[in-house]
């Protein structure tokens, strides 16, 4: 077997192209959480998705979640609101659901990685400190503080997912 390279951190790999300065923290941030979050759930079994460490979420809502949330407020950001389609997925997030594996919610929040870092790539810095509006209450934000918000949020997910995925495997 061939050790793989570990690769250190990719804030510490260098600029990404095409991503304005002030947000590549934010790029490197979500690309990784994809790595971190793919490398952890190499092989994991289904059958223990929806289970729950002393009562806290299990890794089906974290996987759910991470995706959904981004897609949420990288909408937001573009001082939309969000979709019919939004809003249902939100009103799955956490419930088991038989027929989605853990392999599916992985490449579903890898998409939405990509899809965040595109509008990223297309933001112009000279917006980040426009206003904008989050949820139905309108809650005030900036483009710069939703972008942010979602690096930090999906980091903080990542986290625990770590820690449940872990503890499960352990149980078995």
């Amino acid at each position: 077997m061939i050790d793989k390279v570990k690769l250190p951190e990719v804030w510490l790999r260098g600029p990404l192209n095409d991503i304005p300065a002030l947000l590549q923290p934010v790029a490197h941030a979500l690309l990784q959480a994809r790595e971190e979050l793919n490398e952890l759930m190499v092989d994991f079994p289904d059958p223990l998705l929806w289970d729950k460490v002393a009562g806290l979420a299990s890794p089906g809502f974290h996987l759910q979640h991470l995706a959904g949330v981004l897609d949420r407020l990288f909408t937001y950001a573009k001082g939309e609101g969000l979709s019919a389609d939004q809003l249902t997925y939100l009103a799955a997030e956490g419930k088991p659901a038989e027929t989605i594996g853990s392999t599916a919610l992985v490449k579903r929040f890898n998409l939405q990685v990509d899809s965040a870092v595109k509008q990223l790539a297309n933001t112009n810095q000279s917006t980040l400190t426009d206003k904008r509006g989050v949820g139905r209450a309108q809650v005030p934000s900036t483009v710069i503080g939703l972008y942010v918000h979602a690096a930090e949020h999906t980091m903080r997910h990542l986290g625990q997912l770590l820690v449940t995925v872990k503890v499960l495997k352990q149980e078995l």
